[in-house]
């Protein structure tokens, strides 16, 4: 199968998935990204059955809006029943890495409300240790520079990503270089580098479900904690 061909078949899982959050009252958060894309052309087919959507960014609120979803306002929704979204980069422990899109901000936002967050992609994302994708940091314009030097003292070789804007009025470094063994401890030292707005790191909050594209159907990761903060898929 081709990669397109594990984005929809992967959509359509998560359609299937969410099922029962699907309720006229129902809410449902949608991330940014081609296979989130994919995921929104499959929601459509069910609009009537649900309320709507919060989008993750300008381009998705578009796409929901041009399939006759309509788009609210996070700051009227108080809590998300579930969120569905794509990642560049999985782990076992379904820590995230995303941002390639450039919607790391508000995506990471709209996770943070929801109960449940299902992370749509296909099997190339999953890998044992995060940072072969490189890592995306939103950052404020004018703390570019200083930010970045910050980050090569952390062990990252960030990249301006340049002629990109985000939804928010900010740049994008994109942090080459990293093996990252401990996300949230990498995530957490990163947005405390003023300047930072945040990073692509989801790390805190994790996907709660990982449906995985493969050739040979889509997999099912969750991830049962330890007493000692590990994990393993199921």
């Amino acid at each position: 199968m081709t990669q397109d061909e594990l984005k929809k078949l992967v959509a359509q899982a998560a359609l299937d998935y969410i099922k029962p959050q699907i309720q006229p009252n129902a809410i449902i958060g949608v991330g940014t990204g081609s296979t989130a894309n994919c995921f929104i052309d499959a929601l459509a087919t069910r609009k009537d059955d649900f309320k709507g959507a919060v989008a993750s960014s300008d381009a998705t609120a578009e796409r929901l809006q041009q399939h006759g979803i309509e788009v609210f306002d996070m700051n009227d929704v108080e809590s998300l029943a579930v969120y569905v979204d794509g990642a560049d980069e999985a782990n076992r422990k379904l820590e995230l890495v995303k941002g390639g899109g450039g919607a790391l901000t508000r995506e990471k936002i709209v996770a943070s409300i929801s109960e449940k967050f299902i992370c749509i992609a296909d099997e190339s994302k999953a890998v044992e240790t995060l940072g072969g994708f490189p890592l995306p940091v939103e950052v404020i314009p004018m703390a570019r520079s200083a930010v970045a030097r910050q980050i090569v003292k952390l062990g990252g070789n960030p990249v301006y990503r340049e002629g990109v804007v985000t939804d928010n009025g900010n740049v994008i470094l994109d942090v080459h270089g990293l093996k990252i063994t401990d996300a949230k401890k990498l995530e957490a030292a990163l947005n405390n580098i003023v300047g930072v707005v945040t990073n692509g790191l989801f790390a805190h909050r994790p996907a709660d479900v990982l449906l995985l594209g493969t050739a040979g159907g889509v997999k099912t990761l969750t991830v049962i904690n330890t007493s000692a903060g590990a994990g393993e898929f199921y």
